[in-house]
């Protein structure tokens, strides 16, 4: 059970590639089913009436088709079953693409017509799968299809071209797993579309946000003197419009949270753009800097709002330096506040410790909220750059996913690594770690 345990939060990580690229598969699904729905009984037509060949087999073929009536219809599908529709989709992949053109291969003698379409069968995979599904299809699909023309078929008869041509279909998927750039491609897009949208929300934003705050401030120099000039003319009787004492106590503090408001718009803003922005590297080199204040600066700058600053507490007396950058040690520390805080809204004793710990071989900065939690199924995919969750963390509220991924690659960009544990509506505790200079 330890073993198992320990391999999980590996084959996890090893399949989020696969989900992923399913989401992108989704609008093709129901054109595929159709072509399969409709080309498995044509085939068999067509192999067995207009151009016969050794061996078909209608059943296998309703089989296949029967599989992908499903998916045809898959946006009808109950919401508690649509969670299944990528165990379906592969399983479904797997019996009608290497399992059944394998076995038609086997059974056909290996016939020209079987090695062209297995070719085809092994192109259409390339195009569908991420590299790992394209591995574990094509041995698990040969193997399989092996099996059942063993135990079908008296004789067997392994002819000395099989091996050629599973040479030849090996070097076809090996080529796919290489080259399959499909999801890199996709990453490499959204990264595109965020940095722009990032650059278009920053450019849109920020004069407004500024005029808002030039005027929040320059309206608070006069404000209480008009609101002074307003009661001594109520006092003297003079003929001037009644406002409501609960009105007049409410403009007291509202112009200094206006331009609260706009300076925490400026900060989020500037914490979107270093999130798109940053690749892993360092344009301007790496320094030696202190952990310690780090944590000052990112407390002083960042724009808490009232009451969240003193939910804060730090222990920062074991100091220690890193090599990396300052700057985006602080941006990592603002998006570690960012979803604390929010998660922390809905629990009223919630609080933050951020705690400094040297070690031997490494040191470790721990950060944790006893806030909300994070769903165990949400847990393995947080640091999954554009990954989303309504009921995680990140950036689920604004639809982005980059927070986390950010943080990642910053800490893995100085040697170092950050790692997450959280029991769901207990704590969340993050530890970065940092190697020793």
């Amino acid at each position: 059970m330890r073993k198992l345990a320990a391999v999980r939060p590996f084959l996890t990580q090893a399949f989020i590639p696969a989900a992923r690229n399913l989401q992108y598969m989704r609008r093709r699904m129901r054109p595929f089913a159709l072509i399969a729905i409709i080309g498995f009984p044509l085939y068999f037509y067509v192999w067995h009436a207009l151009f016969p060949q050794p061996y078909e087999n209608l059943a296998l073929r309703l089989v296949g088709s029967a599989l992908f009536v499903p998916i045809l219809f898959s946006d009808r599908w109950p919401a508690p079953v649509k969670k299944f529709l990528p165990y379906y989709w592969y399983l479904t992949i797997f019996y009608s693409l290497p399992f059944f053109f394998t076995f038609m291969l086997l059974k056909n003698s290996g016939s020209n017509v079987w090695i062209e379409s297995a070719l085809i069968a092994a192109f259409v995979m390339v195009l569908l799968l991420d590299w790992l599904m394209l591995l574990l299809n094509f041995v698990i699909g040969i193997g399989v299809a092996y099996l059942a023309y063993w135990l079908t078929t008296d004789p067997v008869v392994l002819h000395t071209t099989y091996p050629a041509h599973l040479a030849i279909f090996s070097f076809a998927v090996a080529i796919g797993v290489v080259a399959n750039y499909d999801m890199d491609r996709i990453r490499i897009e959204q990264e595109r579309a965020m940095l722009a949208t990032a650059s278009s929300i920053a450019h849109e934003l920020r004069t407004p946000l500024l005029a808002i705050r030039a005027g929040a401030s320059g309206l608070g120099c006069y404000l209480p003197s008009l609101l002074e000039s307003y009661s001594i003319a109520q006092q003297s009787e003079l003929p001037v419009p009644k406002i409501r004492l609960v009105h007049l106590q409410s403009m007291d503090g509202v112009l200094s949270r206006i331009e609260q408001e706009a300076i925490h718009s400026n900060a989020i803003i500037d914490m979107l753009l270093a999130n798109a922005r940053f690749t892993g590297g360092y344009a301007h080199g790496a320094t030696g800097c202190s952990i310690a204040q780090s944590v000052r600066s990112a407390l002083e700058r960042y724009p808490f709002r009232e009451g969240e600053r003193d939910r804060v507490l730090t222990d920062l007396a074991t100091d220690f330096t890193f090599h990396g950058s300052d700057m985006l040690m602080v941006h990592v520390l603002f998006n570690l506040l960012k979803n604390a805080l929010r998660g922390m809204a809905s629990v009223d004793s919630a609080l933050i410790s951020i705690r400094l710990v040297a070690g031997p071989r490494n040191n470790q900065l721990l950060f944790r909220d006893t806030g909300a939690g994070i769903a165990p199924d949400v847990l393995p995919h947080i640091f999954t750059r554009f990954y989303t969750s309504s009921a995680g963390i990140d950036d689920a509220s604004i639809g982005t996913g980059i927070g986390l991924a950010f943080c990642r690659d910053v800490m893995r960009g100085i040697g170092g690594a950050i790692d997450c544990k959280s029991v769901e509506g207990m704590f969340t505790e993050f530890a970065l770690t940092f190697p020793r200079p």
